[in-house]
């Protein structure tokens, strides 16, 4: 079941606590896979310097060294058990540095400019996407990149539908609609937008809500109040009922800093 607690601190206990997030995070892996991809077609630097946002276990960095993409690299998350998970994952190499960093507030605080700056399903944690987004662009060098994916607010639909449907409200993490999010990236230009769907299939609301907390993303709504176990168990049987299966709306953002 989801608890409440002060929403930042707690999504980063939370990833750091997932011990087992590389077996149960497929849809995360799967959308990394398509990031990298659109990241090799971009035109960077033949050694870029590269700062990726919430690394987690290193799906997205992994994808990239892959891909090539070679460099001078600041491997970042908040979580220091994650950034050892990537650092273990991935390896020591020249130009590879790894450091414990907020992707939201902290960057401000690191000298230097980025030719690519990247994040896989770790900006939609931040309270202001937009703000992070803008401070993000102003530390890219001319001509760099920003590309990140985030979720939108018909992910876990099925799961919110079930409670509604029960009477009961949901204690979800309200997440952006995808209007919302392209009058954010029409602020910024030249940017591109781009909008898919992945479902994930379970057994029943039990496994899905294990999944969840698993990877370290069962966390709730800071104003949320967990159901009675009674209530809990309807709003299960319903989504079991609906098919026991969720969406994840994943939106792409890229965007690209003129050359003054």
């Amino acid at each position: 079941m989801l608890t409440a607690a002060p929403q930042r601190q707690q999504v980063a206990a939370a990833f750091g606590s997932a011990r087992d997030y590389s077996g149960n995070a497929g849809i995360q892996r799967i959308v990394a896979a398509e990031l990298a991809s659109r990241i090799a077609g971009l035109k960077l630097q033949r050694k870029p310097r590269v700062l990726e946002i919430g690394c987690g276990t290193g799906f997205l960095t992994q994808e990239l060294l892959d891909c090539g993409i070679g460099g001078d690299w600041l491997i970042t998350d908040k979580s220091p058990e994650m950034v050892q998970r990537c650092r273990d994952g991935v390896g020591d190499a020249p130009g590879r540095n790894f450091a414990v960093l907020d992707g939201e507030h902290g960057v401000d605080l690191h000298n230097g400019e980025y030719d690519l700056i990247c994040a896989s399903m770790a900006m939609q944690w931040f309270d202001d996407l937009g703000a992070a987004t803008a401070r993000l662009v102003q530390k890219l060098a001319p001509g760099g990149h920003l590309m990140f994916n985030t979720l939108a607010s018909s992910t876990f639909k099925e799961w919110r539908e079930a409670h509604h449907a029960c009477g009961q409200g949901d204690g979800a993490i309200a997440f952006p609609s995808v209007p919302v999010l392209q009058s954010m990236m029409a602020r910024f230009a030249p940017s591109a937008f781009s909008v898919a769907t992945h479902r994930e299939m379970h057994r029943d609301a039990r496994e899905f809500l294990a999944r969840l907390k698993l990877i370290g993303a069962a966390t709730a709504r800071s104003d949320h109040r967990p159901l009675a176990p009674g209530a809990l168990k309807k709003v299960m049987a319903k989504f079991d009922a609906q098919g026991a299966s969720v969406t994840y709306e994943v939106v792409t953002c890229h965007i690209v800093k003129g050359i003054e």
